[in-house]
Formats: C-alpha cells, sequence, structure tokens
C-alpha cells in the first residue's frame, strides 16, 4: 500500500479489463522498482518455497508478472529458470514453455497475483503438458476467491501466497487507509465482484 502497488478506492473503483468495476487494483510489477523491498520478497518467496515444498529442479514464472521475480528467485536459490507464456507463440519454435524443462522434473511455479486461477492453471496444465511434474506454486497475494480455491483444489496444486486479501484489509483498517464502512464495501466486493460491480454501475 506505501508503493501503491495496491490501492484501494470503495467509493471511486477501478475498471478491470474484463469490464468489470473494483474497490482494488494489484499492481505487483511496482515492487521492482524498490530494491529492498524486492529484495524481502525474494526473500520470502525462498523461505516459502523450502518450508513448503522441498526441493525442486527448476523454478517456471508465468507471463508476465512472474517472470522479473522467478527470475530473482532461481538465482537466489542456484535453480534453472523458465517461463509460461499465456499462449503458444505463432512463429519460431511455437514454444509455450520457454526455457529448458525435462520430463519428470519437479518445478515450482511463480505467480505475482492469484484472481480466479485461470491464468495460473493454464500455465500448470502447459507443463504438464510437456511432462513436468508441478509441486506447487507460489504468489505474493490472492483476493480469496472461492472461486480460485476450488479450482487449484481441483486441479491438484498446492497454493502458497506470501499474503491475502483478509490481511490486506487489517492492514488497510490499521493503517487507516480504509473507515470502517469502506471496509465492509471492501468485504462485501470480494463475496462477488460481479455482483458489486453491477450495483455500482446501476446505483
Amino acid at each position: 500500500m506505501q508503493i501503491k502497488a495496491i490501492e484501494l478506492k470503495p467509493t471511486n473503483p477501478f475498471t478491470w479489463a474484463s469490464g468489470l468495476k473494483s474497490p482494488i487494483y494489484c499492481d505487483n510489477r511496482k515492487t521492482l522498482s524498490y530494491p529492498t523491498l524486492r529484495t524481502h520478497i525474494r526473500q520470502q518467496f525462498v523461505h516459502a518455497i523450502q518450508k513448503e515444498f522441498g526441493p525442486v529442479d527448476v523454478i517456471v514464472g508465468v507471463a508476465t508478472g512472474g517472470i522479473a521475480i522467478g527470475a530473482l528467485i532461481a538465482q537466489e536459490m542456484g535453480l534453472p529458470f523458465a517461463y509460461v507464456r499465456s499462449e503458444a507463440k505463432k512463429h519460431g519454435l511455437g514454444n509455450q514453455v520457454e526455457g529448458v524443462i525435462e520430463p519428470n522434473q519437479k518445478v515450482l511455479v511463480i505467480e505475482d497475483l492469484v484472481s480466479t486461477g485461470k491464468s495460473s492453471l493454464a500455465a500448470v496444465d502447459a507443463l504438464r503438458q510437456i511432462e513436468a511434474e508441478v509441486v506447487g506454486m507460489v504468489a505474493i497475494f490472492t483476493y480469496d476467491f472461492q472461486q480460485a480455491t476450488d479450482a487449484f483444489q481441483a486441479a491438484q496444486v498446492k497454493l502458497h501466497t506470501l499474503t491475502n486479501y483478509h490481511l490486506l484489509l487489517e492492514k488497510a483498517v490499521q493503517k487507516e487507509y480504509v473507515t470502517e464502512d469502506q471496509l465492509e464495501t471492501l468485504r462485501n466486493w470480494r463475496k462477488s465482484p460481479a455482483a458489486w460491480s453491477d450495483a455500482y454501475l446501476n446505483q
């Protein structure tokens, strides 16, 4: 919140790419511009990977948000790095997975943000298609949507995040970024983003 990687605007919401109105916008790429914060996030990722997943063979970033932080993590851990595109290239080798991953290697996937989980799990599917063993995924932040929780469970992918929407709201109140009334609005949005957006547009 201090560097505005996450902004909260309950009364003047953002417009997401989907067209939905949202009281929150998350841009974790901003953290890369702050060396101290960037280092802290990298260290927390490494700690989480070692604690929650154990030894892995390759660190894999999800394009585009997971590429830079994934490369930093791989460097810190002395591991190979690869990344997954949102779709296969339409020229050259036609790769969707860029880098070297051998069949049955244990890979740990890096994301910056998990919302519905759709794009994150599409990357997992691409890795499984080349016979990589996906041991799990670590992300900076999640909105904690039930849709994402269900999707990760169905795909049998363990997800660990450094922080989440509930902790964000707690800190936002402590730091007086939002009022108690705004807090209720933010809680209601997470329960049903589409319904919240429709209500805002129709008011």
